[in-house]
């Protein structure tokens, strides 16, 4: 770290909590992250590592109401999802927060104050859509219409989705409502701006002037925006889901979600140390680092460094080694067409395999450019590199000491030209992993540090231990403590990078963790140390698995697209007395909680209007918060027969839709209604 720092603060991009984390987030985001902060650690270095979901927005209310359940709801399902599988994945975060928290709505409200009380935003009153019979205005993707472009019918309000244009909702023809349906109005809102133009001269020096380091791909975004020329942005917007607007007569408007969000790092530093938190934020000698997508570049920049610098307080961004996108099997992730690869599906699916992503992720990352992830590619890394190259050597190394030695560390005799070569060979890999990695170079980094296992593999090839034992053990104990010295050096190497297969190796060799700046040294392990039980440290992938996850991909798209297009043919026509035999009713959730040793079963307690009744549904696995729907109101059947299951009496059914890739949603009536009231 440069003697100007003494400390590094890293943040990383907070996930949005509508929908699970996939590999795009890992390799863009994520594992770099995890890596650099891994990596700082090991130097002994002053870090925090800031993370959180992303909980305010559209794409929350509407998937709530698409739900039919309330967006706290859907932010707390994804919300612990996507930190169960950080924490699975080994994503070492300080602290891994949300913005819904009472700190951060505190901060955040508190923020804009400043920023209000002193001056630094203009009002402006425009035309904005509002639907006279839900009675609001329209966010953007709350508008639909046909696209002046292709005629695409249900174009939203900011894209078209069938032919990508970018539109504004004044741009469709026919624009209609999707609450309501309703054709909307214009109607004048005020909104509050942070003048952009204003900080342009001092954003064009600190960026293009200071920063001529940064990324190129950073860096010539930065550059496009400013040299088109800034606007005022709004920061708040009508909406009823978000961080109040608090200042009189803003009733009814939120902080916009971008400018909300990156006062997240603030409020979950804050969240973890209330007492300390201003020394990361505000002392000159804190190094702030953004990891972040490509989309994100702008936000964190340009807007997020004006927001602090209107503020006054506070430090700006040293670096933002924003990663460009990864694409998968030659197409771009979808989320909606549910083309990705999920974490929490991963980590189900290939158990104790953390590593074989993070190094797959990292050997491909999208630094400079899109890349493309594929599952052969996933395979040829783990067979020829993991496995063939990593767990190879160590695998040798560990089992002719075992044979040889009796499992203990042998001497280290009179060094040859070859031994002194190598032992330079790996003194050089620590000076080019750090080099790298200072340079935020996460694919070369690693690159390098393979290249020690490489290094170990070529040194017994070469000496040829298993001959040298015939005649020389003397030279065989100095060939085995080399190659032992070198596998502790890979447990030091390999840490920021594959840290469970580094927790492994030391396991094998019975050691503590190793500080970084002990890296190339070859007195790690004294002579006569016992040395723990090895196992492979990695085992190939077949065929068959892999071709598993492509058909599953194609699978799964295919489900999608045909559900797009059409949905399940109608069954054949039943007589109206056989339907008015069903006794479809409401009733309200009084209790509802998992059936123990179930996966599937929840157990609902109803109040059905004349008595309390309970019902067993299979739907535990899209409702994995059941106690958020106790107070709803569901549909179901009153007069099903009556069936026992796991022990428990199931009286009646509740009522769900499929959705076409077998996701199921409760349905709920509209507005609240009298328990009881039969569904007509």
């Amino acid at each position: 770290m440069s003697t100007r720092f003494k400390r590094t603060l890293i943040t990383s991009a907070l996930p949005y909590a509508n929908g699970p984390v996939h590999i795009g987030h890992l390799a863009g985001v994520y594992v770099p992250s995890d890596i650099y902060a891994r990596y700082l650690r090991l130097k002994g270095e002053e870090v925090l590592f800031i993370g959180g979901s992303d909980e305010h927005g559209i794409p929350i209310t509407l998937k709530a109401r698409a739900e039919g359940v309330t967006p706290q709801y859907i932010v707390d399902r994804y919300h612990e999802l996507i930190k169960k599988s950080f924490e699975a994945f080994g994503i070492t975060f300080d602290i891994y927060s949300r913005t819904t928290s009472e700190v951060h709505r505190k901060v955040a409200s508190d923020f804009f104050r400043t920023l209000y009380d002193k001056g630094e935003f203009t009002e402006q009153e425009s035309e904005q859509y509002y639907d006279e019979e839900a009675k609001q205005f329209l966010a953007d993707r709350y508008i639909v219409g046909t696209c002046p472009h292709c005629g695409n019918e249900k174009a939203y309000g900011d894209q078209c989705e069938r032919c990508g244009t970018s539109l504004s909702p004044s741009e469709l023809i026919q624009p209609r409502s999707t609450l309501s349906g309703s054709q909307p109005v214009k109607r004048k809102t005020k909104h509050w701006y942070l003048p952009l133009d204003k900080h342009e001269p001092w954003l064009r020096e600190w960026i293009l002037e200071e920063h001529k380091e940064w990324k190129i791909n950073v860096y010539g975004q930065c550059k496009s925006w400013l040299d088109q020329g800034l606007q005022p942005r709004a920061v708040s917007r009508d909406l009823d889901w978000g961080v109040p607007v608090p200042v009189e007569g803003a009733e009814g408007k939120v902080l916009y979600v971008w400018f909300d969000a990156p006062i997240g790092y603030i409020s979950n530093t804050k969240e973890l140390l209330p007492d300390t938190w201003e020394k990361w934020w505000k002392e000159e000698d804190t190094k702030l680092v953004h990891f972040i997508g490509k989309d994100n570049i702008v936000f964190h920049c340009i807007v997020f460094p004006a927001m602090l610098k209107a503020e006054g307080s506070y430090i700006l961004p040293e670096n933002v080694p924003a990663n460009e996108f990864l694409n998968l099997e030659g197409d771009k992730i979808s989320t909606s067409n549910n083309w990705a690869v999920w974490l929490h599906e991963y980590l189900e699916e290939f158990p104790g395999k953390q590593d074989v992503l993070r190094y797959a992720l990292t050997a491909n990352a999208p630094e400079t450019k899109d890349n493309d992830f594929t599952w052969k590619d996933f395979q040829a890394h783990n067979n020829n590199e993991l496995v063939a190259v990593l767990g190879n050597f160590v695998n040798r190394a560990m089992v002719l000491t075992r044979n040889y030695f009796d499992n203990k560390v042998p001497s280290l005799g009179e060094l040859t030209e070859y031994d002194r070569e190598t032992i330079a060979e790996v003194e050089k890999v620590k000076q080019a992993v750090e080099h790298n990695l200072d340079h935020y170079r996460f694919r070369e980094a690693q690159k390098e540090a393979m290249n020690l296992a490489r290094i170990g593999n070529k040194y017994l090839a070469d000496t040829e231990p298993w001959k040298t034992s015939k005649s020389d053990m003397e030279r065989t104990a100095t060939i085995l403590n080399i190659a032992l010295q070198v596998t502790a050096n890979l447990s030091i190497v390999m840490e920021p990078f594959l840290p469970f297969t580094s927790g492994k190796i030391r396991s094998f060799l019975k050691a503590e963790r190793f500080d970084w700046n002990v890296l190339g040294s070859f007195d790690l392990l004294p002579e006569g140390h016992a040395l723990g039980e090895a196992s492979l440290l990695f085992e190939k992938i077949e065929d068959d698995v892999i071709e598993q996850q492509v058909q599953k991909l194609h699978d799964t798209k295919k489900n999608n697209e045909a559900g797009k297009q059409k949905a399940e043919p109608v069954k054949e026509n039943v007589a109206f007395d056989a339907f008015e035999k069903l006794d479809i009713r409401v009733g309200t959730v009084l209790e509802c909680e998992k059936v123990p040793k179930t996966d599937k079963l929840l157990r609902f307690l109803l109040d059905d209007g004349l008595q309390k009744r309970t019902i067993l549904s299979g739907i535990a696995q899209w409702y994995p918060n059941p106690s958020e729907l106790i107070g709803k109101q569901v549909c179901f059947i009153a007069n099903l027969e009556p069936r026992k299951m796991r022990g428990i009496l199931s009286e009646g059914m509740i009522l769900s839709a499929e959705n076409s890739d077998g996701s199921l949603a409760l349905i709920f009536p509209s507005e609240d209604v009298l328990p009881g009231s039969p569904v007509v």
